[in-house]
């Protein structure tokens, strides 16, 4: 790994492999990029097919630096740190990939420093992230307590176990939660002006729907993966080849 500080201080870890168009790839709650993007073989896949790819920890999440502070995981402060990693390397501009937080990341990314950044791939997000009420209460309360066999709702439970499986301080997780379950500024899809395409699995409750979200970008496009769900999706065949498609066109 290698480490950078971000433009707020934040100590940001990241890996680079491959040579060829860059790519960066922002991974998802409580995983890191080794679990996201290597075991999955996605950095074998992109690199493979050409691509320099871009893996860091986001912050509060693996190697990179921690804090238990909500107002330090805003979405807007992650899309910095992407921008800010780009600066770090030299790179003028790269496509960018996200999946389920980072695909937040992602958009909001795309929002605001759209010079930066050429095609965006926001997977593992769908309809519900047009929800404005997104109780983080329960995912909170799983991770921060002792006893994890105390936590009823299962679909927290599961995040608990992942944190656990991943080794992460899970007091610098809820914050980051807390945070990125605000309300999507959902009024900045429609300034989107990249090339966008929205990935969920069928059955991915956490995620919805892909079609949805999408027709609130100007010209995306949707891909669903079939028969798979929020964690089953992320190194499925098909979402790698709709990808490598769509980056290709």
């Amino acid at each position: 790994m290698e480490y950078f500080t971000s433009d707020d201080g934040m100590r940001i870890a990241y890996a680079v492999e491959g040579e060829g168009s860059p790519l960066l790839l922002a991974h998802g709650f409580a995983s890191t990029h080794r679990v996201n993007w290597v075991a999955t073989g996605w950095a074998k896949t992109l690199v493979d097919a050409g691509y320099r790819v871009i893996m860091p920890d986001m912050r509060g999440h693996g190697q990179s630096g921690k804090s238990h502070e909500k107002a330090d995981y805003t979405l807007s402060a992650m899309a910095g740190d992407l921008v800010a990693l780009l600066d770090h390397l030299g790179e003028p501009g790269a496509d960018l990939m996200g999946y389920s937080m980072g695909a937040m990341v992602a958009l909001v990314a795309a929002m605001e420093m759209p010079e930066r950044f050429d095609r965006i791939v926001a997977a593992g997000v769908g309809a519900r992230l047009l929800d404005p009420d997104r109780d983080p209460g329960p995912v909170i309360e799983a991770l921060l307590t002792d006893d994890p066999s105390t936590v009823t709702s299962k679909g927290a439970l599961l995040f608990r176990i992942f944190a656990d499986q991943n080794g992460q301080d899970r007091e610098a997780l809820a914050a980051c939660f807390e945070a990125v379950r605000a309300p999507f500024p959902v009024e900045g899809l429609a300034g989107i002006k990249r090339p966008v395409l929205v990935v969920a699995g069928e059955t991915d409750v956490q995620a919805g729907e892909a079609a949805p979200l999408a027709a609130r970008i100007p010209g995306a496009k949707a891909f669903t993966v079939p028969r798979r769900d929020h964690m089953k999706t992320v190194g499925d065949r098909a979402y790698k080849e709709a990808v490598l498609g769509f980056l290709g066109a």
